[in-house]
């Protein structure tokens, strides 16, 4: 049967940097389809994509191999054998989680085929066969034969930073221009560039961008206080339950004590349980009283992050007066500047009518001077 692609998917191809390591490299101008193979002759599993007749990834699944989600639609995984760390991105997370699926099913299947084949090794091959087939080099699969694919171009995408420390960072693409099918951008969705309007608009976009940044910011905070509200809300219902237990072990104590006072014979014994008792019933008071404490702690955190919700609805008010002013502003401008426009004109024609009257006064003042030689030589005659 030979090679067969066995499951495919279309995401952007990127690849490390060789030189710094720590850069995002775009491999596909746009998505492409990246596919599963499995050889029946040889058991092996590959991935492999094309951008046009270029193979952009030829990569031999191992068991050592690990394929990591860094986030809700990037993932990314290392070939020790071309040495570099493919990433893919993908249109959805559904199509993030199948990837990933699928390469721990093969990366599990292929290292059960290498089990059975070392086990096969060990039972039929001699020590000195078994040496010679580990110092054997293994060479690079062949890439299938593809029908090529003729793709309208795109711009290329620039090279994105990851994180310094490390690959586990996402390349900075945006989510919403990585998707399934490609999305050329229209003259209607680009936006008009306004001459001569540098520092004003300048201005209004750096305090845009402001708002924007601190809405953004607001919007991360007011989603860690709400998981940690209700995570809260969810202890201060175990913290209930706790201390109504306590409280009916405090009020079992106190009946337990009241019917050892009532015993005749206040003996040592006794009197050890009651003091013993009296301890165990303020320690429980005190651990009530932590709780307490806690649950104010909390309700003031939620009481916080009313405000900073309020704050947050307050500052899109804000941003959303100013994004009005900005449209206002730029309407403004693009008047004044056909108010220019119409002032040039009119300028260009006064020009022309000034060069006419000044060409005419010329000829007057050429048949003027004529007329004055002429009288001249007729009075020396």
């Amino acid at each position: 049967m030979g090679e067969q692609p066995i499951f495919s998917s279309r995401a952007h191809v990127f690849q490390i940097d060789p030189s710094t390591k720590k850069n995002w490299l775009s491999c596909s101008s746009h998505s492409v389809t990246v596919s599963f193979f499995y050889d029946s002759t040889r058991h092996v599993y590959r991935i492999i994509s094309l951008d046009g007749a270029q193979a952009v990834i030829n990569s031999t699944i191992t068991p050592n191999m690990s394929f990591t989600k860094t986030s809700h639609k990037f993932g990314q995984w290392a070939d020790s054998r071309a040495n570099t760390v493919y990433g893919l991105g993908f249109g959805s997370e559904t199509q993030l989680n199948k990837f990933a699926e699928k390469f721990a099913e093969f990366i599990e299947a292929a290292r059960q085929v290498k089990e059975k084949s070392q086990e096969r090794t060990e039972l039929t091959g001699s020590p000195s066969q078994r040496s010679k087939a580990e110092q054997t080099t293994i060479k690079p699969d062949p890439l299938p034969v593809v029908p090529r694919i003729r793709s309208r171009s795109s711009p290329a995408r620039p090279v994105v930073e990851s994180n310094p420390h490390g690959l586990q960072k996402e390349p900075a693409v945006d989510p919403e221009s990585i998707n399934g099918t490609e999305e050329q951008e229209t003259p209607e969705n680009k936006p008009v560039p306004l001459p001569h309007s540098s520092e004003g608009g300048g201005a209004l976009c750096s305090i845009s961008k402001h708002w924007e940044a601190e809405l953004a910011a607001l919007k991360g905070n007011n989603a860690k206080l709400t998981s940690a509200l209700l995570e809260s809300t969810a202890n201060v219902k175990q913290w209930k339950q706790q201390l109504a237990a306590y409280q009916e072990e405090a009020e079992r104590l106190h009946r337990r004590v009241t019917e050892l006072e009532c015993v005749s014979g206040q003996s040592s014994s006794i009197r050890s349980q009651k003091t013993d008792l009296n301890q165990t019933i303020e320690d429980l008071q005190a651990q009530l009283k932590a709780k307490e404490e806690e649950l104010q702690k909390l309700k003031e955190e939620v009481q916080e992050a009313s405000a900073l919700q309020a704050q947050r609805d307050l500052l899109a008010q804000k941003l959303q007066e100013t994004e009005q002013k900005n449209e206002a502003l730029e309407s403004q401008l693009q008047d004044l500047e056909k108010q220019l426009q119409k002032h040039k004109l009119e300028e260009e024609r006064f020009h022309q009518n000034l060069q006419t009257v000044l060409e005419a006064l010329e000829m007057k003042i050429a048949e003027l001077t004529h007329i004055r030689h002429t009288l001249n030589s007729l009075m020396d005659s």
